[in-house]
């Protein structure tokens, strides 16, 4: 309410006493003439009228999202009021309950103050929003009319070059303004790098598409994984029938399916969502008859895909994903080189045995208790097995000097994250070099899934779920691997892959070499909200309220939320904001969940996650997806975001980065003595350079801090929305200019003319100074 008052003063100040003679006007043209057109092309028969179910479906067609019965109601009390009987509608009545259901007033607040006097945006309006708010670079006047002309459903204003309040809606509502970052929907990460650099999108027990214990097994769990994207699959192989080894989870009840319609399945959808390699992990507990069959199925279905090229031992890093393409890895035991025999014996390590151990209180000592025994493994088998190596794990300082590049380890949940938080300086140096598959606890018997963020923190690249169970990790884990084309790669942080970088995964502080930075969200309003499933004691009332939550390292983990909006799932108007500081960008995302307030038990109504890289920022709409990632139609969160740089320490204040400015000592860049005497001395030398640079960057942003105060607006703002809003301070009261922009010197200054006020002096002096 406040936001509206504030506008409306603000449109009053600036255009004077024929606003609203002026907003009658246009409204009786453009958009009443484009409904009034509408309507007549409905009244085929020119009667002046229309039934009143043509009316609603009219309505519905031009804005989906509105329920039947919302319209139907709002024409009813509009005839109640009226004293009218039947149930014919008018074209007066039509514009009128087009006008009350289909305007959004937090998009016209929005359209008039970039509205120059105009009930509409015309291009340049338009431009300045797009440049302003949107981030949009070099925007043209042409690019704005392209919009217009996509977007504007009034011939009129498309011919006028004007952007209407239902072609504005139309266009926030769009793809151009979704959340996501277009350039993300395409691979746009670097594939050249070695495997080990990228967290890869992986299953769990592909297979089940229920429980651990009792859940049947089918094909179709492979078939939607590899839709979605799914880079890593998990075949339990056993011994079967008629000489045809099954699939199945190991000393279970679950289902067993034929190990050859599985190879079949994946041979069909194995790219169908991805170029990039897809990786097998074979459990393999077949006889030696039995091995024999399953290489003798895989070779004749999968052919040339399967990748068998030895390992390189002259290198130091596994191939890349851009190398692999169209190629699938078997992840698997392999024989020893000194073996000369047709078979040998390989250690086990069944992870579907560890279902019948009970986890200690270390919950390490079960892991190595079970893999001491040993099994036969056909050398025709091994041979398959290239640069996907299964090795067991020992200690980090044995893999250090030991270990292969293609050797891989497995890790349950608890070893890993025992690791994770005693050794996690270790665990984020190993997986820099190799790779490592980390998997569900055996007690996860109802198949509920891990967090992978506690993995992906120490860099694990492949972090199995189970695909089948939707809720927040599955959530997490979907909308990680959105990102980079949905190619099931994503490219770790550089301070998770470069040699010389030191990252613990525990961090609860600011990054060293990492610019943390500041996201501001501001929850403006949402848009059809489905009532939740199975909750019938309400009726139809829907009292959503809105939890904005991040998900990364330790130190970036928040969550915020708003007030709760009472009977009302249509169109609340949250018009909250929230700030929180991201000290890892890279691995950092934004989770958007809305609920339904129910003092019995808050039911869920949708999500959307997020990667903080994808977000756009500007004025965006978020797409709400159900609990099993189904898109909930027409539902969304009307939202804005910004994103600024934060340098230093200490928490962000609500007043932004202007607290700041009073501090008297910096932080500084400080070396570690290596006790290497060249390599010292080199950084002995680049001190100054860095607290000249720190210097030059803390000036820099405390001018910009002091210029967007003097202007009026929040840390928020970007410079040209600074310039936007005193540019009508900039003029005298006979309209002759009080500042000159002089544009001969590489920047733009500003020039004063005359005498000038004393506020408007510290303006100048502050852009200055930026």
């Amino acid at each position: 309410v406040a936001n509206i008052w504030v506008t409306g003063l603000r449109y009053l100040i600036s255009y004077g006493k024929h606003t609203l003679d002026m907003i009658e006007s246009t409204q009786d043209n453009m958009r009443t003439s484009w409904l009034s057109q509408m309507f007549s092309e409905a009244d085929v028969d020119n009667l002046g009228h229309i039934p009143l179910c043509n009316a609603v479906q009219f309505i519905k067609d031009l804005n989906p999202g509105l329920k039947t019965n919302k319209i139907e109601l709002k024409f009813k009390e509009l005839h109640r009021s009226k004293e009218k009987t039947g149930t014919e509608v008018t074209k007066e009545e039509f514009i009128e309950v087009f006008h009350e259901l289909c305007t959004r007033p937090e998009i016209y607040f929005l359209l008039v103050q970039f509205s120059s006097n105009k009930e509409f945006l015309d291009t340049k309006d338009l431009m300045m929003f797009l440049e302003a708010e949107q981030g949009m670079a070099h925007v043209t006047e042409e690019i704005s009319l392209e919009i217009i002309q996509k977007y504007e459903p009034a011939k009129e204003g498309q011919e006028k070059g004007c952007l209407s309040i239902d072609g504005f809606t139309n266009y926030l509502t769009s793809p151009d303004c979704h959340i996501f970052d277009p350039e993300h929907k395409k691979v746009c990460q670097d594939m050249k790098q070695p495997l080990s650099h990228y967290f890869i999108n992986s299953s769990h027990n592909t297979y089940l598409i229920e429980d651990q214990f009792r859940g049947p097994s089918d094909i179709t769990g492979y078939i939607r994984a590899l839709k979605m994207g799914c880079r890593s699959v998990e075949l339990d192989v056993w011994d079967g029938p008629d000489n045809e080894p099954v699939i199945y989870t190991g000393h279970t009840m679950t289902s067993q399916i034929v190990f050859r319609s599985v190879v079949d399945i994946i041979n069909k959808y194995a790219f169908f969502a991805s170029e990039y390699p897809l990786i097998l992990c074979l459990e393999n507990h077949c006889s030696i008859k039995q091995q024999k069959v399953m290489v003798q199925h895989m070779k004749k279905i999968l052919g040339d895909k399967l990748h068998t090229q030895s390992p390189n031992i002259e290198e130091s890093y596994l191939p890349s994903p851009e190398s692999l393409k169209g190629k699938i890895l078997i992840k698997a035991k392999k024989l020893s080189s000194n073996c000369s025999g047709l078979e040998g014996d390989v250690t086990d390590e069944d992870e579907g045995a560890e279902m019948s151990q009970r986890v200690g209180k270390e919950g390490v000592e079960q892991q190595n208790s079970i893999t001491g025994k040993r099994f036969q493994l056909c050398k025709d088998l091994s041979e398959l097995v290239s640069i996907c190596k299964s090795v067991q794990f020992k200690e980090f300082q044995v893999s250090f000097q030991l270990q292969k590049y293609w050797e891989v380890c497995s890790f349950n949940e608890v070893l890993a994250s025992k690791y994770a938080n005693e050794n996690p300086g270790d665990f984020v140096n190993y997986n820099k070099r190799f790779l490592a598959r980390v998997f569900p606890s055996p007690m996860r018997i109802d198949s509920s899934n891990m967090n992978p963020q506690d993995f992906w923190k120490c860099g694990c690249q492949i972090v199995a779920m189970n695909f089948q169970t939707p809720g927040l990790m599955m959530d997490l884990n979907i909308g990680w691997f959105r990102q980079n084309g949905n190619c099931g790669y994503v490219l770790r942080p550089a301070i998770m892959r470069e040699e010389v970088s030191f990252f613990s995964a525990n961090t609860k502080d600011t990054v060293p070499g990492v610019s943390p930075q500041l996201l501001h969200i501001k929850i403006i309003s949402g848009q059809n909200f489905p009532k939740p499933k199975g909750s019938g004691a309400k009726g139809d009332v829907v009292d959503p309220y809105v939890y904005v939550e991040i998900h990364g390292i330790p130190a970036d983990c928040a969550e915020q939320r708003t007030k709760t909006m009472h009977q009302n799932g249509d169109n609340p108007i949250f018009d909250e904001s929230f700030e929180f500081q991201i000290n890892l960008p890279e691995l950092a995302m934004v989770r958007f969940v809305v609920l339904d307030d129910d003092y019995i038990g808050d039911e869920f109504i949708g999500q959307y996650t997020i990667p903080f890289e994808c977000l756009q920022t500007g004025y965006r709409h978020v797409p709400l997806q159900s609990l099993t990632g189904e898109i909930l139609a027409h539902a969304s969160l009307f939202v804005h975001v910004a994103i600024t740089n934060r340098r230093g320490g200490g928490k962000p204040h609500k007043r932004g980065l202007s607290v700041r400015k009073g501090k008297k000592s910096r932080e500084y860049a400080s070396m570690r003595t290596l006790w290497i005497k060249t390599i010292d001395e080199v950084f002995k030398n680049a001190l100054q350079p860095i607290r000249d640079a720190t210097d030059l960057r803390e000036n820099m942003q405390n001018a910009v801090v002091s210029f967007k105060e003097l202007c009026g607006l929040s840390p928020v703002a970007n410079l040209i929305q600074c310039i936007l809003a005193v540019s009508m301070r900039l003029v005298g009261p006979d309209n002759t200019p009080l500042v000159v922009l002089n544009l001969n010197d590489q920047y733009p200054t500003m020039e004063l003319q005359g005498i000038v006020p004393e506020v408007l002096k510290k303006i100048v002096t502050a852009y200055d100074m930026v």
